[in-house]
């Protein structure tokens, strides 16, 4: 279920490039947080206003909502992973931006009318 938002002042030249861009980011994503990718929901957002340190150099901001997997091993993991890819594939260099990862719990996800506590809950035997 990673709830993925990235924000950034990189525009990508066409939508036919942004969305490559969206589905490669994708792949990444459930390779680096080791989840199936058919869980994932990916918003990409281009902010020309987007500043960082107080200019408008290549920049981003990513936050990332994980089940069951956000601790701070993997999230140094995660930061390393993800900035060699913004480097590689936007140009953002590493001090160019901040990544929040969090884990709300299930009780806190809401899928299919209902949270994915009580999912879970009503799927056990």
């Amino acid at each position: 279920m990673p709830l993925i938002t990235l924000t950034t002042n990189v525009k990508l030249g066409s939508e036919d490039a942004t969305k490559a861009f969206v589905l490669k980011f994708s792949k990444f994503c459930a390779q680096t947080l080791e989840k199936p990718e058919s869980a994932f929901s990916i918003n990409v957002i281009y902010n020309p206003y987007l500043t960082f340190a107080g200019t408008f150099d290549p920049a981003i901001m990513l936050q990332i909502m994980s089940l069951y997997n956000t601790n701070a091993e993997n999230s140094k993991v995660w930061s390393k992973a993800l900035s060699e890819f913004f480097q590689e594939q936007l140009g953002v260099p590493s001090d160019r931006g901040y990544m929040a990862f969090l884990d709300p719990g299930p009780a806190f996800i809401g899928s299919r009318g209902s949270t994915i506590e009580a999912l879970r809950a009503a799927a056990k035997p």
